[in-house]
């Protein structure tokens, strides 16, 4: 007897377990039951699970029976006539849905010459085994697997017009493309998802090495393309401050802080503030400037303290510009929460053009950073005075079998000339061969290579170089907003080493790894100024080894243990000091044992 679960519940006993599931999936199949059930026979267990539960992703396949499909030539013509319609076919079980479970059992066809007696289903087009990013990139069969999910990921990180109304919203962190444009060469989703969601721009791409500025993946750009709008793109961030309340009637203020209120800077940094204590827009701003000015009464007073003096010691809790981040203040807010307090919000805008570190990629996952940005006159041009507007190595195309990428530049190069869109979805896009064929009549050749000259010497290369029109997306990833470099600035409280941090002046840290590089490199002078970002001068006891008081205003020394001569000012970072501490802490007494090193 094999044991049946439903929806997870034990249920019964059948005899027969094939028979039983074949009697089920026929019954769907009639219409004799809910078409979201799925059935499975799981031989290991041998037992048979039924699932009816809601919320389960179910997707529809073609069933078929003795290697034929049961949507035949005449349900295709009747569809297109409309006489029937897609749940006329899902009722006559000539379509079913199928949820994970169910298709572990089942063996589908991506179309009707693929067909043996062991298949079970087949695609209702071979496109949907893809997703809807996948489906999106173009000649997608022709490319590995997980460049595809490269690609698709790719996607979902490019800048584009995300929605019409961004001038109303008030969205974390956004960037938006100045000029999106509609790909030349596209897959059926893209119609499908809209022409404004474009995300990218149609561009001229040469396959050539320009003197190792775009090898491992970097991009060479054309300035004149950059001045012209290539990849141009405005970042927003929004700032955001509250008038809170707080027990005993004390509220926040919003105000140009007085100069005796506790953390406050200096004047220059309020200087933007209306007399309300808010900057107007179109103000142009630089890190740690104040976009509103503000003032709080001190935390965690008790019922008592509120009516001591210490209550009237306000401090300065002013919203200020993120470090490192400059622009112009693009609108300003203000309104209410649903708690009823004072809600003040602050875009600010910076326009921002492709630099060295931003980072593009076509459709394919072939990512890469700016390694170069030339003037047009040094770069190779064509027979026929065409500049590309990117140079990408061809080192990043053998080893990652991206075929179609290669394809999209042929196609986009006929599209361009012939001024249409070219159909690149997946399985049933326009064959390379028909666009090389077209290539040719339209005068170039087919294979989609060129002369080429040398920009600054005017030399011929010997090799025909690949030039195509494709598809780029400029991602969010930008070196504004991940560059950081520090010399002096904060450091924290107990260990008195740099911060940490971009966004609090932070250092980069410097461990056991980069010292050893720097080591082997022979730079080991270096470490010196590298680890001295704490260094602490200890007055240490030559008699009981111990940490010694210094007395700064009298300049003298002396140890607990009534040492007052033998008592030495001693060099070390501050973090050891404050490991000897916590030694103590654990009733350890450490010994610093000093003699004179020769």
């Amino acid at each position: 007897m094999t044991d049946v679960f439903f929806n997870g519940m034990f249920s019964g006993y059948v005899d027969d377990a094939q028979k039983f599931v074949e009697s089920v999936k026929q019954t769907r199949r009639e219409g004799k039951l809910s078409r979201h059930l799925n059935i499975r026979y799981e031989v290991n267990q041998d037992a048979i699970y039924i699932a009816l539960d809601r919320n389960r992703v179910t997707r529809p396949l073609i069933v078929v029976k003795n290697k034929m499909s049961m949507l035949t030539k005449d349900k295709v013509d009747a569809i297109k006539s409309r006489s029937i319609t897609w749940n006329t076919l899902v009722d006559q079980g000539v379509i079913e849905y199928l949820d994970a479970m169910e298709e572990e059992d089942a063996l589908v066809a991506l179309n009707e010459n693929d067909l043996t007696d062991k298949h079970t289903h087949m695609e209702v087009n071979p496109v949907t085994i893809f997703g809807i990013g996948t489906s999106m990139v173009p000649y997608a069969n022709f490319n590995q697997s997980s460049r595809l999910n490269r690609g698709q990921k790719t996607q979902k990180q490019a800048m584009g017009c995300y929605t019409l109304n961004y001038l109303n919203r008030m969205d974390t962190a956004l960037d938006l493309l100045h000029y999106p444009q509609s790909p030349i060469v596209r897959s059926f989703s893209q119609n499908m998802i809209g022409e404004e969601r474009s995300a990218g721009q149609n561009i001229v791409i040469a396959i050539i090495n320009y003197d190792g500025y775009n090898m491992s993946d970097a991009l060479v750009l054309n300035r004149a393309s950059v001045e012209r709008g290539l990849g141009r793109s405005t970042h927003f961030r929004p700032y955001i401050t509250e008038k809170l309340r707080y027990p005993g009637g004390q509220i926040d203020d919003i105000k140009i802080p007085d100069k005796d209120i506790q953390g406050f800077t200096v004047e220059r940094d309020y200087r933007l503030l209306n007399e309300d204590g808010i900057i107007y827009p179109e103000a142009v701003i630089k890190g740690g400037d104040v976009l509103i000015g503000k003032t709080s009464p001190p935390r965690f007073l008790g019922k008592l303290e509120v009516f001591s003096s210490a209550a009237n010691i306000r401090k300065d809790t002013s919203v200020r510009t993120r470090y490192g981040e400059d622009g112009i203040v693009s609108k300003v807010v203000i309104t209410e929460n649903e708690d009823g307090s004072n809600l003040i919000k602050i875009d600010v805008r910076d326009s921002r053009a492709p630099e060295i570190g931003d980072k593009f990629s076509s459709r394919h996952g072939q990512k890469g950073i700016v390694g170069a940005i030339v003037p047009p006159q040094d770069l190779p041009f064509t027979a026929s005075g065409i500049v590309p507007d990117v140079i990408f190595s061809p080192n990043g195309l053998p080893k990652r079998m991206t075929v179609a990428q290669l394809i999209e530049a042929l196609g986009g190069k006929v599209g361009a000339l012939a001024g249409r869109k070219i159909d690149g979805t997946p399985f049933q896009s326009e064959s390379s061969k028909s666009l090389r064929e077209q290539l040719l009549e339209l005068g170039f050749r087919d294979d989609g290579t060129e002369t080429m000259y040398d920009g600054r010497t005017g030399r011929q290369y010997t090799a025909k170089i690949f030039v195509g029109n494709m598809y780029y997306l400029r991602l969010k990833h930008q070196v504004a907003d991940k560059i950081q470099a520090r010399a002096r600035g904060p450091v924290t409280l107990l260990t008195r080493q740099p911060t940490e941090g971009k966004a609090k002046e932070g250092g980069l840290r410097l461990g056991e790894m980069e010292k050893d590089s720097f080591v082997a490199h022979g730079a080991s002078l270096l470490m010196k100024e590298r680890f001295d970002s704490d260094k602490a001068i200890i007055w240490i006891c030559g008699k009981c080894g111990d940490s010694a008081v210094h007395d700064a205003y009298r300049n003298k020394a002396y140890c607990l243990c009534g040492e007052k001569v033998n008592i030495h000012p001693i060099e070390m970072s501050y973090a050891f000091k404050l490991f000897l501490d916590e030694l103590k802490s654990l009733h350890l007494k450490p010994k610093l044992g000093l003699g004179d090193v020769y």
